[in-house]
């Protein structure tokens, strides 16, 4: 596996050259600092129709002159097979995996045969992933006749990869089942370093955490990808947060993002890509950076994007045997901003009504009553994160309605939260609104 020859990604802390960067540095006041690069003069060349006069032209001594790229850069230009790519560049894109579901699934075909024609065949049957997730368990007809029409797509077209769901009332008769798609992806080994991953869905991002680039598309380029295994895409400029100190037991990447999407609003990183890096980052779990790249889409972001290492690998080690290849930010590559954090003077935070950028420290909101939580989808919906909300709720020391929102299996929870899990006369459902009275 090529994971065996790479060497680890280089250390977080490498902007020091400001002429490399062309750019001026200031410190703010807050717990973090910010580095801005300016803008650098685009020229503005009329180019005459007529060719001038040119002189000789003497070969270059010096080899071929390389710039710099970032990590993201490096996976556009390699699936773009150009050599050398910068930000604001426009460039077909040879796509990895492309992923659908059952609220945009329907519509993709629709576009994709309309296009290409009721009996076209898809760019290649191995290379699409069709989940339900979001309609599996309702009684509306229309929703259920989503999840028909996933069915007869992939039948039609031999998809390899298709998680069906067929008995609502018992989980084990669908092996092939695998609950909320941007964690199945993973879990299914359909994450690789270095590859393209796209998805009809926003958090789609969420696979950045595997050193990639993932992004959620539209119905109209989804039906495109469907028939030629590309796409158009602009290469965005990168934001950098460096996160680094030893992280309190009491946070969670939750706290992190949150941090980050209350420096820089719901817009900041409007198409950029938010690329993570720092002793911090180096510490966390898969399951963790899922949850820091799951939503720069809150930000505004493209992508987002932890480059991958050890633990990248290990977890990689039984999903997938499929070679890959990581790239890293080169030492010198040039970033829009960068941003710095000293995690271990973070506090437990809180996203108050109604934006993720509203943005307050937990103990400010003490003194507010909480009658329901809400536990899982794909942000929060991972075996670790269950963990943790468990041990919030045992050490509790007064009563509160839970809800627990599962499209996972039941059966890969119940046993890691509360015994009261084990007596739900519905514990056979993959797709649970669970409402229980909890006591410490």
């Amino acid at each position: 596996m090529a994971s065996s020859v790479i060497s680890p990604a280089p250390t977080s802390s490498f902007i020091n050259n400001k002429k490399d960067l062309g750019s001026f540095c200031f410190s703010s006041t807050s717990q973090f600092s910010v580095n801005k690069c300016k803008k650098l003069a685009v020229s503005k060349k009329i180019v005459s129709v007529m060719a001038p006069q040119q002189s000789e032209r003497r070969p270059a001594t010096t080899g071929s002159v390389k710039n710099a790229m970032t990590l993201t850069e490096k996976i556009f230009s390699r699936a773009s097979e150009k050599p050398q790519l910068s930000p604001g560049d426009n460039v077909w894109v040879n796509v990895d995996i492309l992923m659908t579901h059952d609220v945009c699934g329907p519509g993709s075909f629709g576009i994709f045969k309309k296009e290409f024609g009721e009996n076209a065949k898809v760019w290649d049957r191995e290379k699409i992933v069709i989940i339900p997730d979001h309609y599996i368990f309702t009684s509306d007809e229309r929703a259920n006749r989503n999840v028909d029409i996933l069915r007869d797509f992939c039948m039609e077209q031999n998809i390899k990869y298709f998680y069906d769901i067929k008995d609502l009332g018992n989980f084990k008769a669908n092996p092939d089942y695998k609950g909320v798609c941007h964690i199945a992806l993973a879990q299914e080994g359909h994450c690789r370093p270095g590859e393209v991953l796209l998805g009809t869905d926003s958090h789609t991002c969420t696979a950045g955490a595997f050193g990639q680039f993932a992004t959620g598309i539209g119905n109209t380029d989804a039906g495109f990808v469907l028939g030629t295994g590309k796409v158009l895409l602009k290469v965005p400029p990168t934001l950098r947060f460096v996160l680094d100190g030893e992280m309190p037991d009491y946070l969670l990447a939750k706290d992190l993002i949150l941090q980050i999407i209350g420096e820089i609003s719901v817009a900041g990183a409007t198409y950029k890509s938010m690329e993570f890096v720092g002793t911090t980052v180096e510490r966390l779990s898969m399951e963790e950076r899922m949850t820091l790249c799951n939503m720069v889409v809150e930000a505004g972001g493209k992508n987002g994007v932890v480059p991958a290492d050890g633990t990248t690998f290990k977890y990689l080690e039984d999903k997938t045997s499929l070679p890959y290849e990581p790239v890293y930010s080169d030492e010198k590559a040039s970033f829009l901003s960068e941003y710095r954090f000293d995690i271990s003077k973070l506090e437990p935070l809180v996203a108050k009504p109604h934006s993720p950028d509203n943005r307050a420290l937990a103990r400010e909101c003490k003194d507010v009553k909480i009658d329901r939580v809400y536990i899982g989808s794909c942000t929060g919906g991972k075996t670790e994160d269950f963990l943790a909300a468990a041990k919030v709720f045992l050490a509790s020391v007064r009563a509160i309605s839970i809800i627990t929102f599962f499209r996972q299996p039941i059966e890969s929870y119940k046993n890691l939260l509360h015994p009261s899990l084990n007596e739900m006369e519905d514990n056979k459902h993959l797709y649970h609104i669970v409402v229980t009275d909890w006591f410490s």
